[in-house]
């Protein structure tokens, strides 16, 4: 191993927990620790979250697997797969829009790691978004409650194979704020769930020509489902 500079004897150097002198090594892990913690502050992500975020990174900085890589990055992505961990996942766009990095380049550094660290995450359902999703569009209960019954009914139905759930939550939120009186349009959802407006397009199709049976059976109808947009 390199001995630092500005500390000749090189004591302390090769161990993290040695606080002896700080190494190259060590101040990386320190500099990743805070940024995750920022970025968890910046969303009001519990402390748990970001403990594993961390343990995460250290288990990745010890291996050295993801050389090359920006710890910024890595610590972006632990972050994200920490969420999915726990059970409060965020979409890439989330992390992306606390952190310095690219969608993109989250989304790599992901991958890398799961297989690194031969992990997993869980699968996220379209139900997993849907509240905060709608939160953030201003979406009554109702709405919601609308929107959680038609994507959980589309995927029932095997309306939506191959479609992610971020794109099927968005589709669902569209149809049911059309049916509604908070109409919403799919740029106003597609800036929210980080998905573009021919996503939302390309979901809401394979669910339309079966929307009379995806709304819940006391769904209080503003506009008809005959006159709900085709696109």
């Amino acid at each position: 191993e390199r001995v630092p500079q500005g500390n000749s004897s090189g004591e302390g150097y090769s161990k993290y927990h040695n606080r002896g002198g700080l190494t190259g090594s060590d101040r990386s892990l320190m500099n990743a620790f805070r940024e995750i913690g920022v970025m968890a502050d910046r969303i009001n992500l519990p402390r748990k979250i970001q403990d594993r975020a961390n343990e995460l990174f250290k288990q990745v900085h010890e291996q050295k697997s993801l050389k090359g890589r920006s710890n910024d990055a890595i610590a972006s992505a632990c972050l994200y797969i920490a969420c999915r961990q726990e059970g409060v996942p965020r979409t890439f766009k989330e992390i992306c829009a606390i952190s310095k990095i690219s969608k993109k380049e989250i989304g790599r550094c992901f991958k890398l790691i799961l297989k690194a660290l031969e992990t997993s995450v869980h699968l996220i359902t379209t139900t997993d978004f849907m509240s905060r999703f709608c939160s953030n569009l201003g979406l009554r209960a109702e709405v919601q409650k609308a929107a959680t019954h038609i994507a959980r009914k589309a995927v029932d139905l095997d309306l939506v194979p191959g479609r992610s759930p971020i794109s099927v939550a968005a589709a669902a939120i569209y149809m049911a704020s059309q049916a509604s009186d908070e109409k919403r349009s799919q740029k106003e959802i597609g800036d929210i769930a980080g998905v573009a407006d021919v996503t939302i397009r390309q979901s809401y199709r394979l669910i339309y020509l079966r929307a009379a049976e995806l709304f819940p059976s006391d769904f209080k109808f503003v506009t008809p489902v005959d006159k709900l947009p085709s696109l």
